[in-house]
């Protein structure tokens, strides 16, 4: 199969329209800003459209990112687990969200889906599709869990039934903090490297992932966003964000890719929320709503039957 066999622009036509979708619906949220869009070339080939809102009455930041890049030769990050594609050319493209609400008791969500094709001449294209989404609450309520977790079982469902319980596994195993011996949050839905079903299916598959993002997370944000909060709270979603940054400057593949393929900083990082704090060794009060979040919302389980 050659890369134009791929439907390659199929796949852009997709992209792009998703990115437009989930603008629409996340400013139709909050209701009182807009996207800001900037469209970046990348020196080395190919380009994106960065699409960014900050301080609005509901999302604090949020970004929403379109990219298309390709190169001569694959960086580090992504040859380290498949070392023998090094040397090869590549092609990247997908759509990247980080949504931050400004109220503590409405979650931060994450997406993302791509596909990655690896060429040599003379020989067929390597590619594969990857993505998911995640939710990153700081105040925990079992409905918005269950609520999101359905939507990542009926986003697998057609496409076999193993297929949930191995990529929320996936997303547990992926967004957990290990010098902090914590989850960033109560998962969803994590894939990459996925190929074996034909590209159909991967095409297909990442459709019904991009999609399920904003039919799951409209709703909870829409429900959380006005609830009545106070300077205890706003502190503790502060201190929480922390793993998040920590998390995506260590581990986050999407952002060690990016700067080591010259990729634009100011759209890398705008997963990163505008405020966010540290505290030396805090400690939750015992038997205090912020302690039971640690218990009883951390740690992995599942949300759904």
């Amino acid at each position: 199969m050659s890369a134009s066999e791929l439907d390659l622009a199929a796949v852009k036509d997709f992209l792009l329209s998703l990115q437009d979708h989930i603008c629409q619906q996340l400013a139709e949220e909050d209701g009182s800003a807009a996207f800001r869009e900037d469209t970046w070339q990348r020196a080395e080939g190919g380009g994106g459209r960065s699409r960014v809102l900050e301080n609005g009455a509901v999302i604090e930041k949020g970004g929403v990112n379109f990219s298309h890049v390709y190169g001569g030769k694959l960086p580090p990050s992504a040859t380290a687990h498949r070392p023998e594609l090094a040397g090869r050319s590549f092609q990247a493209m997908g759509v990247s969200l980080v949504i931050h609400p400004r109220n503590p008791y409405a979650p931060t969500s994450h997406a993302n889906v791509r596909i990655f094709v690896a060429e040599k001449e003379g020989e067929a294209p390597v590619w594969w599709v990857g993505g998911g989404f995640d939710l990153t609450p700081y105040y925990g309520f079992v409905e918005d869990c269950q609520t999101w977790h359905q939507m990542a079982k009926d986003v697998c469902q057609p496409f076999g039934e193993e297929v949930y319980p191995r990529y929320k596994k996936w997303c547990d195993d992926y967004f957990y903090l290990k010098h902090r011996q914590e989850a960033r949050g109560i998962g969803g839905l994590f894939f990459d490297d996925l190929n074996e079903w034909g590209f159909d299916a991967c095409f297909a598959f990442i459709r019904a992932v991009g999609m399920g993002y904003i039919k799951a997370y409209r709703p909870i944000l829409a429900k959380r966003k006005e609830m009545p909060y106070g300077e205890r709270e706003r502190q503790f979603q502060l201190y929480r964000r922390g793993r998040y940054v920590e998390f995506n400057l260590v581990y986050d593949r999407g952002t060690i890719f990016g700067l080591q393929t010259g990729g634009r900083t100011e759209s890398i990082l705008m997963s990163l929320p505008n405020l966010v704090a540290w505290q030396y060794d805090y400690q939750p009060a015992p038997d205090s709503v912020e302690a039971r979040f640690y218990q009883d919302f951390l740690p992995a389980r599942d949300w759904v039957a």
